[in-house]
């Protein structure tokens, strides 16, 4: 990829739930600005393996290393300052809280790290907008359709300017075109600010969005760049 170190990097990584292997050996290197997508059939360990790199779930064995620190091996405080901070997440379901307006949705992250209100809610606002729902900013979740859900999602993940977004299975609940949508509403915005991705799905169509893939089969992983998903049946 580069002759600089990468930006977040899994090692030999395992985890298991009761006698059930879910990650045996997996691993990913994610350089600045890059797209990569995690795929595999259902039950492969693509969520526990993102889990893991984002610090939401500790590895039984193997490490993860964010900017050089492992932080598989932190406490649970300091992994959710770093989740605050320096990652971003959007999931299947947008998982918006459903009491606060989009807006304050948006907001939220900015506020819980100490901002005032008004300047974080200006700040979503700008956010709101370049992902083309600022129209529902006052609305509640359970007001607008899926796919503006979901860039509302999409907003929150990216207000913080975070330097890694974590996506699992961003368009799962959506429809073709809405899905194509989200997506390439996502890949601009992330390309304008230079933030890595790590993508689950199990779409191709999805995947095409990246720069190369990895694949997770028996919670191992294979990694292919765009020449051989090319040529791999």
């Amino acid at each position: 990829m580069t002759a600089d170190p990468p930006l977040l990097r899994g090692t030999d990584l395992h985890k298991s739930f009761g006698p059930t292997a879910a990650l045996a050996g997996a691993g990913l290197a994610l350089w600045p600005g890059e797209i990569v997508a995690v795929m595999g059939p259902s039950g492969s360990g693509k969520s526990t393996f993102l889990h893991c790199l984002a610090g939401i779930i500790q590895p039984d064995a193997g490490t993860v290393h964010y900017r050089g620190q492992a932080i598989s091996a932190l406490s649970d405080g300091p992994r959710s300052a770093l989740r605050r901070t320096e990652f971003g997440f959007v999931f299947q379901f947008g998982q918006l809280v459903p009491e606060l307006s989009c807006v304050e949705n948006v907001a939220l992250p900015l506020r819980l790290n100490g901002m005032r209100r008004g300047q974080a809610e200006r700040i979503a606002v700008d956010w709101l907008g370049r992902l083309e729902v600022a129209d529902v900013a006052g609305n509640r979740p359970g007001d607008v359709s899926g796919g503006q859900g979901q860039r509302v999602a999409m907003a929150r993940a990216l207000v913080t300017g975070p330097a890694v977004v974590f996506a699992d299975e961003p368009t799962g609940a959506l429809d073709s075109f809405n899905g194509e949508r989200v997506m390439s509403l996502l890949i601009d915005a992330v390309k304008q600010t230079n933030t890595a991705v790590v993508l689950v799905t199990h779409e191709p169509r999805v995947a095409a969005y990246s720069d190369r893939e990895v694949i997770v089969r028996d919670g191992r992983t294979r990694q292919f760049d765009l020449e051989q998903v090319g040529t791999t049946g």
